[in-house]
C-alpha cells in the first residue's frame, strides 16, 4: 500500500560558514543600554575558551563557573544541559567570538556591564564528523564582582536572533552505537533507537553501492521527542510544516571535502507510522544526502539531489513505478502529464502535499530514465558534473549536453513521455 504522503523532505541548512567579521566593541549597562567602557574581545574569548575546556574534560563545576550565578532560571537549565551531555561522545567542542554588540539587550535590575555576544559554537562527534558542526549562539555575559560571566542565551530574540537549540537542550541524550551509525535520542525507548541504528546501518552500505567515492560511510541520526522538538532543532517556529514529514537531513551544501558534519533527524510521529519499507527508504534517501552533501551545490537542481536520493532508497526495493509514484500516476490517469521538469518552488513547504509528492515522483523518474537508458554510472557522473557547473541557468542545459548529448528540452521530452509509460 502506498504511504499517504511522502515520508521526506530534504533540508538545506543556513549556511553557517565561519567568516571575517570585524569585533564591534561595547559595553552595555543593565539599565537602558547605555556605553560605558569598552572591553577586550579577548576577555571574551577567554571565558568561552574556559567553559569549552569544561566541556570537553567534563568539569561541571568549572562549566558552571562560566555562568552568571544571579540568573537562576538560565544557570539551573545550563546544570541540566551539562548533564543531558553526559553520554555524547565528544571529540571537540569549541566556541568562538563572532562580535560583540550586535544587538540590544532589555534593562536588568541590580546587573553590572553586559555584553551581547554572538559566539559559534564546533563540536565533533567521536568517531563520526570529520569536520564540526556549527551553530550560532547569542549570549548576554554580565560583569559581576570583576568576572564576565554568562548570564543568557535568549537575549537576542528581542532583536530576531535566536541561539540554534541542540538534542541536549531539549533533554537527557541517550545513545545507540550502530555498525555504521549513532543514534541520539531524548525520551525514546531503547527499542526505538536500536531499530533507527538498525535501518541506518542498512542504509550506509546501500548507498556506498550506488554512490562511490570517498565519504564518511557514517550516519549520525537525532531523535528527538515530538515535532515540535524537531522544528525547534531545525530552528523553525513552526512545527505544522513538519508534521507529514519522517525525516530531514540537515548540512551545508558545498564541492568541498570538508563539508560541515552532517544529521539526520527524525520526527518520532511520522516515522512511527511508517512500514518497514518506509522507514527503510526514509533512512536511506537520508543517507544519500549525507553521502552526496560535497558534489551538491547551488547548481544542483532539486529534482536532481532528491531524485537521486529516492533512486537510491528504490534501487532495491522491488516497488512498481505506479506504487512508488502514487500521485504522479493519478495525475497522468487524470491527463495532466507534467510539462516540465520540478521546480524549486514545487519542493517548497507552501506548495501543498500533493504538489511536493508529484515534484519527488518526478525527480525519481528522472533519475530513473537517466540510470534505465544510458547506465547508472553515467547517473552519478551527470550528478557530479553538475556540481562542477558554472552559476547561472545555462549550466544544466551545458550539462545535459556534456553528458546525454541532449537539450534540457529534449531530454524534456524524453522524460514526459518516459513518465506516461511507465505509469500509464
Amino acid at each position: 500500500m502506498a504511504e499517504k504522503q511522502r515520508p521526506y523532505r530534504r533540508q538545506t541548512a543556513a549556511t553557517w560558514a565561519a567568516g571575517g567579521l570585524a569585533l564591534l566593541l561595547a559595553v552595555l549597562t543593565g539599565c537602558g543600554g547605555r556605553a560605558t567602557g569598552r572591553t577586550d574581545p579577548a576577555t571574551v574569548q577567554h571565558v568561552l575558551d574556559a567553559r569549552a575546556a569544561a566541556v570537553r574534560d567534563r568539569d561541571a563545576g568549572a562549566f558552571l563557573a562560566s555562568v552568571d550565578p544571579a540568573a537562576d532560571g538560565f544557570r539551573a537549565r545550563q546544570r541540566r544541559m551539562f548533564a543531558n551531555l553526559r553520554g555524547v561522545p565528544l571529540a571537540d567542542w569549541r566556541y568562538r567570538l563572532v562580535r560583540t554588540g550586535a544587538f540590544p539587550l532589555p534593562a536588568t535590575a541590580g546587573g553590572g556591564p553586559r555584553i551581547a555576544a554572538e559566539v559559534r559554537l564546533r563540536y565533533r562527534l567521536t568517531g563520526y564528523d570529520t569536520e564540526p558542526v556549527t551553530a550560532v549562539q547569542y549570549l548576554t555575559l554580565t560583569r559581576r564582582d570583576g568576572h564576565w560571566r554568562i548570564s543568557s542565551d535568549a537575549d537576542g530574540a528581542a532583536d530576531g536572533k535566536h541561539t540554534a537549540r541542540q538534542l541536549w537542550d531539549q533533554g537527557r541524550v541517550q545513545v545507540e552505537r550502530g555498525e555504521h551509525s549513532l543514534v541520539l535520542g531524548t525520551g525514546q525507548t531503547r527499542a526505538r533507537l536500536r531499530e533507527l541504528a538498525h535501518r541506518a546501518d542498512e542504509a550506509v552500505p546501500a548507498v556506498a553501492d550506488a554512490w562511490p567515492g570517498r565519504w564518511s560511510r557514517e550516519v549520525v541520526v537525532e531523535a528527538p521527542d515530538s515535532v515540535r522538538r524537531m522544528a525547534e532543532l531545525l530552528g523553525s517556529p513552526d512545527d505544522s510544516a513538519y508534521e507529514g514529514i519522517a525525516a530531514v537531513t540537515t548540512g551545508e551544501a558545498g564541492a568541498s571535502a570538508r563539508a560541515p558534519a552532517d544529521r539526520v533527524i527524525v520526527n518520532p510521529r511520522a516515522y512511527g507510522e511508517l512500514s518497514a519499507l518506509g522507514r527503510r527508504i526514509v533512512l536511506t534517501h537520508e543517507t544519500t544526502h549525507v553521502a552526496t552533501r560535497t558534489a551538491t551545490t547551488a547548481t544542483t537542481p532539486l529534482w536532481l539531489s532528491e531524485g537521486f536520493a529516492d533512486w537510491t532508497a528504490y534501487r532495491n526495493a522491488r516497488r512498481t513505478p505506479r506504487a512508488a509514484a502514487p500521485e504522479l500516476t493519478r495525475a497522468v490517469a487524470a491527463g495532466r502529464l507534467p510539462d516540465r521538469l520540478p521546480t524549486t518552488a514545487d519542493f517548497g513547504f507552501d506548495a501543498g502535499a500533493d504538489r511536493l509528492n508529484r515534484a519527488y515522483e518526478g525527480g525519481w523518474l528522472a533519475c530513473r530514465m537517466i540510470a534505465d537508458t544510458w547506465g547508472e554510472d553515467r547517473l552519478v557522473s551527470f550528478y557530479r558534473a553538475m556540481s562542477a557547473a558554472s552559476n547561472g541557468p545555462e549550466a544544466l542545459d551545458h550539462t545535459f549536453h556534456e553528458e546525454l548529448h541532449l537539450s534540457t528540452a529534449q531530454f524534456t521530452e524524453r522524460w514526459r513521455t518516459y513518465v506516461a509509460h511507465v505509469l500509464g
